[in-house]
């Protein structure tokens, strides 16, 4: 028969049993201990911070213009033993502001070395769309923007042009070099000129998710009644780029034509702004111009609901948009030009340029 033993008996008898930890052993444990309760700690540090700093949808903020963009810009890599002029950061353009306040280059001629950037994009294999719509009489402009698109825009590159029109027929047939190419999109003919224009970031919008995502890695949207006259190229790119209005680039804020009316989601309060920006020229990544494009078109939409309309719809809209979520690359009027202008002393070139144009003759509600 076996003798029960007490409770303090037992106890007893297992501590004999278990061997006592040696030191390095408890050390061992407690450092174990404390590395499990680090990665909990960076864990829930990660879950918290990817909640506060995710990528903020439009359609969650009050007044649709602050976005939230998270980009990774990627240093330029320079092929081995190029040659190319010395460049100096004391000599340069003096005329000219060539960085903004936020630190965004302002791109004129002198302040950039095709030399040296054509090699280091080249390398990227880089795709870049352009869209341009040719609506109504506007079609008339269609082959020399092709046209001289050709001779100036993103030469050597790969281009992928959209042309969205109501007359898809009258589409010129224009000669392009190996890996560029056009597209034609067909759209409903208008009978205001301002429908046009408020369509516009619908359907950029809507071709960058359908086609350009995974495709293009830029994409241009640019007025058809302008003409290229010299180098457009690699010194355009950026995460968001916008183009200097030729009409107000020496003019105080207070007479650049914002959406004053602060009923319309494009208002912009005396005092406010930065620049005044061209609805006719600007781009950027693929994904930047897609927000904008997706967040101009909702406060369309908002303000066809209070029953107002934008002074300059798009522009209007983009110039607001481009206030609050600043540009990371801003190119000079030299993008822009007006041909009805004399060229400015500090303009040294004319790269892109709005044609002479009977407004009476060519928009379907003057």
């Amino acid at each position: 028969m076996k003798r029960r033993l007490t409770h303090t008996q037992h106890l007893k008898a297992v501590n004999q049993e278990e061997p006592e930890l040696s030191a390095t052993e408890m050390n061992s444990l407690n450092f174990k201990s404390v590395t499990v309760i680090v990665l909990l700690g960076l864990l829930l540090g990660v879950m918290y911070t990817y909640k506060t700093y995710r990528v903020c949808d439009p359609c969650e903020l009050t007044v649709r213009s602050a976005v939230t963009i998270i980009t990774h810009e990627v240093h330029p890599v320079s092929p081995d033993h190029l040659k190319y002029k010395q460049p100096s950061i004391i000599n340069g353009r003096k005329d000219v502001v060539t960085v903004t306040p936020w630190l965004a280059p302002v791109v004129w001629e002198g302040t950039f070395d095709p030399d040296l950037l054509n090699p280091i994009y080249k390398a990227q294999n880089l795709s870049i769309a352009a869209s341009v719509f040719a609506v109504g009489k506007y079609i008339k402009f269609l082959r020399d923007f092709l046209e001289t698109a050709e001779l100036h825009f993103f030469v050597g590159f790969n281009v992928h042009i959209y042309v969205f029109t109501d007359q898809p027929k009258a589409v010129p047939q224009v000669k392009m070099a190996a890996g560029r190419q056009l597209s034609v999109r067909s759209v409903p003919s208008a009978k205001r000129w301002q429908e046009i224009s408020a369509r516009r970031m619908e359907l950029i919008q809507e071709l960058i998710e359908a086609e350009l995502h995974g495709n293009n890695d830029y994409i241009f949207c640019l007025d058809v009644d302008s003409k290229f006259h010299g180098h457009w190229g690699v010194e355009s790119l950026g995460g968001l780029v916008a183009v200097i209005h030729p009409g107000y680039y020496k003019d105080d804020r207070s007479v650049f034509p914002y959406e004053r009316r602060p009923l319309s989601t494009a208002y912009i309060a005396p005092g406010e702004g930065d620049f005044y920006y061209c609805g006719g020229a600007f781009g950027g990544h693929v994904g930047e111009v897609q927000q904008l494009a997706k967040t101009c078109r909702q406060n369309f939409r908002d303000d066809a609901e209070r029953e107002i309309e934008a002074a300059w719809q798009e522009e209007s809209h983009l110039n607001r948009y481009m206030w609050i979520n600043k540009p990371s690359k801003i190119l000079s009027p030299e993008y822009l030009w007006q041909d009805f202008k004399s060229r400015e002393p500090e303009i040294h070139i004319i790269r892109f340029s709005g044609v002479v144009k009977n407004y009476a003759e060519i928009r379907p509600n003057i």
